[in-house]
C-alpha cells in the first residue's frame, strides 16, 4: 500500500456518494430489507458476476512484466523488429499450472505453461509455450480429449489416474512427454528456475522473404531446479500459492529473473529431407544436428498491481505475430490458432483485446466494432467497411509471408502410418541421456503415479517404454510389479494389436 494514498469518498458505480456502506436499509430495526436499497442491490448484483469464467486449461496462473533484449543478430533470418540486434521490447509473461483449477496447488506434478506477450512497434507477438520442448499429442482433434481425460471425472467429480492413464497410453506418441513429465522436471522447484520452450515449429522469414523453419527455447539463466513429490507435498500442504509467491518476492526484492532465448533454425530443404516429420511437436529437433543460436534475455522486473486485471485478464493467441514470424504445418499449432482466440472471446468478451494488459502499444487500425466493453471510441465515423473510397486502412502486401509449397491429396492423414514416424525414439534418447540418479526417480515417480490404475493400463505404458528403451522398460514393469515377459510379449504386436491385447482391466 502507498503510504502517500490518501482518503477518498465513497461512490456508486456512477459516481454518486454513498452513504453508508455497513448497514442495510430494513423495514423497521428488526424488519426485512427493502428494494429500496439500490446500493446493495448493486453490490450484490455485481458480486454475483465478479468471477469470469476461469481458462480451461491454465486456470491457475501468475504474471510479471519485463523486457526483451536482443543481443545477437539473426537478421539473416527474419525481419521481425523485435528481434532486430539492440532492440529492447517490453514484455508481460504468465506462469500457470495446466490441469488444475484456479484455487490449485502450485507444486503440482504437471507441466508449466508459459506465455509471453512482446508489445513490439509492429504489434504484439505471442509465444505461448510450456517449459517442456514437446508435448502429448500431434494432432488438434485429440486437444480437447486430452484436456477432459486430465481434468475431472464426469461421473465421481475427482481428479482420475485411471482416465489420464487411459488416454495416455492409447496414444503412444504420449510416451516422450510422459517421460519429461514423470521425470525430475516434473513439478519446478520455481518458475524462475526452469526452461521454456515455445514447442511448436514456427517459422522466420527475411526481407529478401526466404522462408526458414524455426524452434524458441528460453534457457533460465538462475539454474535449473526441481521438487521431489514428498517436497512438493509438504510445500502444498502449507502453501499453495508457492510459485506465485516466490516469483513475486523474488521481483519484489530485486532480484530479476533471466532467461537466454535460442532458436534452432532449420531451412526448407532440410525439412523435406528430414528423417521425420519436423512439424510434429512430440518430437524435438537434436541440438547436435540443429544447434542453439544466441538471440537475448528476457528479464522479468515488475510486478503487476492488481492480479485480476493484470493477470487473470491477461490473454494470449500464438494466432498473434509480426512480420518476420509465421506459421507452420504443425497440425496442433494450426488448430490452437483458432482455439486460444475464441477462448479469450468466450472468457472476456470480443474486445477482450483493447484491456490494457493485451492493448497493443503501437498505432492499432482495424475494421473490428461494437461489441460489449467497447470504450474506446469505437474508431468513431471512420468506414466500417474495406474497400472504401477514402483511403482508411488498406492492406500491405509487403509483409506477407512467403507462399508455401503443399502436396498431397486433402485426406485424414494418421501420423502413425508414415513410415518415418517413430512415437518412441526420443523417449528412449532421453534415457540413454539421463543419469542414474535421473532414471531412478523417473522410474519412481511414475510407478507412484500409475499405482491406483488397472494392470492394463500399466502394461500398456510398461510396453511402450520398452519400446522406448528395454532397460526403460524392464525397470519400469519391475517397479509396477508386473510380468516382464508379458510385456516383452506386447512389444511384439503393432498399436492396433496392443490395445486390442489390453483392452480388458484384469490382463
Amino acid at each position: 500500500m502507498d503510504d502517500t494514498h490518501k482518503p477518498t469518498k465513497l461512490t456508486n458505480e456512477v459516481g454518486a456518494p454513498v452513504p453508508d456502506n455497513e448497514n442495510a436499509i430494513t423495514a423497521g430495526p428488526r424488519g426485512p430489507v427493502v428494494m429500496q436499497d439500490v446500493w446493495l442491490m448493486e453490490k450484490m448484483a455485481h458480486f454475483n458476476r465478479e468471477v469470469i469464467p476461469e481458462r480451461r486449461m491454465h486456470a491457475k496462473g501468475w504474471g510479471a512484466y519485463g523486457t526483451f533484449t536482443v543481443t545477437h543478430d539473426i537478421s539473416r533470418y527474419t525481419k521481425a523488429a523485435v528481434l532486430q540486434p539492440g532492440a529492447v521490447t517490453p514484455t508481460f509473461t504468465r506462469f500457470s499450472t495446466v490441469a488444475g483449477e484456479r484455487g490449485a496447488a502450485d507444486c503440482e506434478r504437471d507441466i508449466r505453461g508459459v506465455a509471453t506477450k512482446f508489445y513490439t512497434t509492429e504489434g504484439n507477438w505471442d509465444l505461448v509455450g510450456n517449459n517442456t520442448p514437446t508435448f502429448f499429442i500431434r494432432d488438434v482433434h485429440n486437444f480437447s480429449d486430452l484436456n477432459r481425460a486430465v481434468k475431472r471425472d464426469p461421473r465421481t467429480g475427482r481428479r482420475s489416474a485411471q482416465n489420464n492413464w487411459d488416454f495416455w497410453t492409447l496414444l503412444p506418441e504420449t510416451t516422450h512427454q510422459v517421460t519429461i513429465t514423470m521425470s525430475d522436471r516434473g513439478i519446478p522447484a520455481s518458475f524462475r528456475n526452469m526452461d521454456i520452450f515455445g514447442e511448436h515449429t514456427f517459422s522466420f522469414y527475411n526481407e529478401a522473404n526466404e522462408r526458414v523453419w524455426c524452434k524458441f527455447h528460453l534457457k533460465t539463466q538462475q539454474g535449473i531446479k526441481n521438487l521431489s513429490d514428498a517436497e512438493a507435498e509438504a510445500i502444498n500442504a502449507t502453501n499453495r500459492e508457492y510459485h506465485g509467491q516466490d516469483l513475486f518476492e523474488a521481483i519484489e526484492r530485486g532480484d530479476f529473473p533471466k532467461w537466454t532465448m535460442y532458436v534452432q533454425i532449420m531451412t526448407e530443404e532440410q525439412a523435406r529431407a528430414h528423417y521425420e516429420n519436423p512439424f510434429d511437436i512430440t518430437k524435438v529437433w537434436l541440438h547436435k544436428e540443429f544447434p542453439l543460436i544466441e538471440v537475448g534475455v528476457l528479464e522479468l522486473n515488475r510486478n503487476p498491481e492488481n492480479y485480476f486485471a493484470e493477470v487473470e485478464q491477461a490473454a494470449f493467441t500464438p494466432a498473434h505475430v509480426v512480420p518476420g514470424i509465421g506459421f507452420s504445418p504443425d497440425r496442433f499449432l494450426q488448430g490452437r490458432l483458432f482455439a486460444y482466440g475464441d477462448a479469450q472471446r468466450y472468457r472476456l468478451g470480443v474486445n477482450y483485446n483493447e484491456i490494457p494488459v493485451n492493448r497493443a502499444r503501437c498505432e492499432v487500425n482495424e475494421y473490428h466494432r461494437d461489441g460489449f466493453m467497447r470504450v474506446d471510441g469505437n474508431y468513431g465515423a471512420a468506414p466500417a467497411y474495406t474497400p472504401n473510397s477514402y483511403d482508411y486502412w488498406t492492406a500491405q502486401p509487403e509483409v506477407a509471408e512467403p507462399p508455401l509449397e503443399l502436396e498431397g491429396a486433402m485426406w485424414r492423414y494418421d501420423p502413425k502410418d508414415d513410415p518415418t514416424d517413430d512415437c518412441f525414439r526420443d523417449a528412449g534418447l532421453l534415457w540413454k541421456v539421463m543419469t542414474e540418479d535421473k532414471r531412478a526417480i523417473l522410474v519412481d515417480n511414475t510407478a507412484r503415479n500409475i499405482a491406483p490404475c488397472t494392470p492394463n493400463i500399466k502394461y500398456r505404458h510398461a510396453t511402450h517404454c520398452y519400446l522406448a528403451d528395454p532397460e526403460y522398460g524392464e525397470r519400469l514393469a519391475s517397479a509396477m510389479g508386473i510380468d516382464l515377459a508379458k510385456v516383452r510379449e506386447l512389444a511384439e504386436l503393432d498399436h492396433a494389436g496392443l490395445v486390442e491385447a489390453t483392452l480388458s482391466e484384469r490382463m
